[in-house]
């Protein structure tokens, strides 16, 4: 199975547990692996046939403004879910940092793998 990537996708949403991070965006940054087959599209040369990382880029855009959360992990759950959902993407493995949360460290985050994984064939 192929992967389309996309990576670090920066977007600004409403997140953090403290009173003070509710009434801010801050910025997030993701890195996303999609399984598809680009077979087809490759063949075809026919974005139609392949996940369109824009698109994707837009949606996840939309989903960061529409949504606050308090916790990365809720955010990330939830996106995961949505993409799956919107898109039929069996497995995608979704990294999002917090940049400057821990003064001592770049980032923050969590990443995360949902759905199967489909084999090669």
């Amino acid at each position: 199975m192929d992967l389309v990537l996309i990576e670090s996708l920066g977007v600004d949403t409403v997140i953090g547990v403290y009173d003070w991070e509710r009434t801010i965006t801050q910025r997030l940054v993701l890195d996303l692996a999609l399984a598809t087959d680009i077979r087809p599209a490759a063949a075809d040369d026919d974005i139609a046939l392949t996940l369109d990382y824009a698109a994707i880029s837009e949606r996840i855009q939309d989903f960061a403004a529409e949504h606050d959360f308090a916790l990365v992990e809720t955010f990330a759950e939830r996106l995961a879910e949505t993409l799956r959902q919107e898109l039929g993407i069996p497995w995608l493995r979704l990294a999002v940092r917090k940049p400057g949360a821990v003064a001592a460290a770049a980032a923050v985050g969590v990443q995360i793998e949902r759905g199967q994984r489909p084999e090669a064939s």
